[in-house]
C-alpha cells in the first residue's frame, strides 16, 4: 500500500519515524511518502518536505509567512494527487494538517489521524471538522476517547509514544541508564527544564535559578535549547556557583536526576516516565496568562496531572511561581519520604497507563493496516 504521512514539526518526526518502522513491518510492500525530517526519512520514507521549513510559530510570524503557507499547501495537494496514496496518515499539526483533511476527504482519499490536536484544550469546535473529514482517529491520551465520546465521535486509544522513547533510550543505555551513560553528571544533580523559547526561559528560569542558591549540596543543570545562543544562558547562569548546562542531553540528564524543575508541556511527562520527582512551573505575561485562563478548558496544566486526573505533581502557575514556593516543593520531593514513595506509584499507574499492553507506534501501524485492508478494493 501507498502511504502519505504529513508531520510539521520535530516531535512528529521522532513519533512519524517509529510508526514508519512498525508499518513497514506490516506491511512489507509499503511505499511511504512524508513531510517531516531526517528520522523519517532514515526509517525509510521519501521526504518531500522537511518540518524546518514548515515551522512557523506564533500568530504574527504566522501571518508573515502566510503566502509561504499557503504554497506549501498547493504543493501538497498537488504532490498527493500525483501519488496517489491508499490513505493519509496526519500528525498533530493541525493548522496544516486539518486544511488537507477537508481537501483529501473531498478527494475521496481515506484521512487517518495519529495524535489528535488538542482540541479538549481550546478550539474545540474544530472536532466538527475532524468528525467530516478524519476517516479514522487514533488518539494518545486516554481521557481523548471519553473527550469524543461527548462528540458522538468514536477514536482509537492507541498508548502513548513517549514510552517507547524512553524505553528505547533505557536500553540503549545498557538497562542500567547511569552506568551505561558517557556524560557523567554529579550525584546530587538537579535538572531545570526551562522550555525551549527565549520568552518563555526569560520568564521562568530566572526563579529556578534563585532556588539553586537554597540548595548548596546539590548541582543544578539547565537543559539548554539547541536553537538559541550559547550568550543567551550566559549572563543569565553566571552569577550562581552550583549550576551547570547541557544541550541536546534532556535525557541524559533527567537519568541522573534526583528532581527536576519543569515548565509546562511535554518535558513533564517524559520527566514522569523517567520516574524523575517534578515541579511543574508555568509563568507567561500576564495579558497572555487572562486570554489563556478563558480560553483554555482543563484543570490541570502539566500532562501528568490530566492524564492521572488528579494532582500527581505540584503545579506552580503563574503568580505562584515564586522562588519560596519553588523551594518549599523542591524540598518536599528530596526529603519526604511518604511523597517520593507515592510519586514513585503514581509514575508507575501512569505508565501503564500509557502502554495500554504495548507501544504506540506498533498499535497504530497495526490498527492503519487493519483498517485499510478491510476496505473495500
Amino acid at each position: 500500500m501507498r502511504y502519505y504521512i504529513i508531520s510539521g514539526e520535530a516531535s512528529g518526526d521522532l513519533h512519524g519515524s517509529n510508526l514508519i518502522k512498525e508499518l513497514k513491518k506490516k506491511d512489507t510492500g509499503a511505499d511511504i511518502r512524508c513531510w517531516g525530517g531526517d528520522k523519517m526519512e532514515a526509517a525509510g520514507a521519501t521526504l518531500v518536505k522537511h518540518y524546518k521549513e514548515l515551522a512557523f510559530m506564533g500568530f504574527l510570524e504566522v501571518i508573515k509567512n502566510l503566502r509561504t503557507i499557503l504554497k506549501n499547501i498547493k504543493f501538497c495537494k498537488e504532490d498527493i494527487l500525483q501519488y496517489k496514496p491508499t490513505a493519509i496518515i496526519l500528525i498533530d499539526y493541525p493548522g496544516f494538517n486539518l486544511r488537507i483533511a477537508k481537501w483529501a476527504k473531498q478527494q475521496g482519499i481515506k484521512v487517518i489521524y495519529y495524535i489528535s490536536p488538542q482540541v479538549w484544550a481550546w478550539k474545540e469546535n474544530r472536532v466538527k471538522l475532524i468528525k467530516e473529514c478524519v476517516d479514522k482517529m487514533l488518539v494518545i491520551l486516554p481521557f481523548e476517547k471519553e473527550f469524543y465520546k461527548k462528540w458522538n465521535y468514536e477514536v482509537e486509544y492507541v498508548g502513548h509514544p513517549l514510552v517507547e522513547v524512553v524505553d528505547e533510550f533505557m536500553l540503549s543505555s545498557n538497562k542500567n541508564p547511569v552506568s551505561g551513560i558517557k556524560y557523567q553528571l554529579p550525584e546530587n544533580t538537579i535538572a531545570l527544564l526551562p522550555g525551549s523559547r527565549q520568552q518563555e526561559i526569560l520568564k521562568k528560569l530566572p526563579i529556578m535559578l534563585e532556588v539553586a542558591k537554597h540548595f548548596p549540596d546539590y548541582q543544578f543543570v539547565v537543559a539548554k535549547a539547541p536553537g538559541l545562543d550559547e550568550s543567551f544562558y550566559a549572563s543569565l547562569l553566571a552569577p550562581y556557583k552550583n549550576v551547570s548546562s547541557v544541550v541536546n542531553k534532556t535525557y541524559e540528564l533527567l537519568v541522573q536526576s534526583k528532581a527536576a524543575l519543569v515548565t509546562s508541556g511535554t518535558a513533564t511527562l517524559e520527566t514522569a516516565l523517567f520516574a524523575v520527582p517534578e515541579v511543574i512551573c508555568y509563568k507567561g505575561s500576564a495579558f497572555s496568562y487572562q486570554i489563556a485562563k478563558r480560553l483554555i478548558k482543563i484543570k490541570f496544566i502539566g500532562l501528568v496531572n490530566l492524564i492521572m486526573d488528579k494532582e500527581v505533581v505540584k503545579e506552580l502557575i503563574q503568580d505562584e511561581l515564586t522562588v519560596e514556593n519553588l523551594k518549599r516543593e523542591l524540598n518536599l520531593l528530596l526529603t519526604d519520604k511518604t511523597k517520593q514513595l507515592q510519586l514513585k506509584n503514581d509514575y508507575a499507574a501512569l505508565k501503564n497507563l500509557l502502554s495500554k499492553g504495548g507501544h504506540a507506534s506498533a498499535n497504530a501501524a497495526g490498527s492503519i493496516y487493519t483498517y485499510l485492508t478491510k476496505l473495500p478494493q
